[in-house]
């Protein structure tokens, strides 16, 4: 368990740039995601449920695809 801790916090350490940009990301397009839901279904429950899955799984996506961008200007 020790070690699980200290994965985590070295991983945090290390990535700790990309992590805040992610979540910075991820409210934005929270907020978007929510009031374009709201304007379409009109529903508000519908349009928090809508903005809270799609964008978790956008934030995800944008960290690894920040990390191969990295990686990849470092190899330039």
């Amino acid at each position: 368990m020790v070690i699980a801790m200290a994965n985590i916090q070295q991983f945090v350490i290390n990535n700790q740039r990309t992590l805040k940009k992610t979540l910075s990301y991820y409210f934005m397009h929270i907020t978007v995601a929510m009031l374009v839901a709201y304007v379409v279904t009109g529903n508000l429950i519908m349009a928090v449920t809508l903005s809270l899955l799609e964008p978790t799984v956008q934030a995800f996506a944008f960290f690894f695809h920040e990390k191969i961008w990295n990686r990849n200007e470092q190899k330039a």
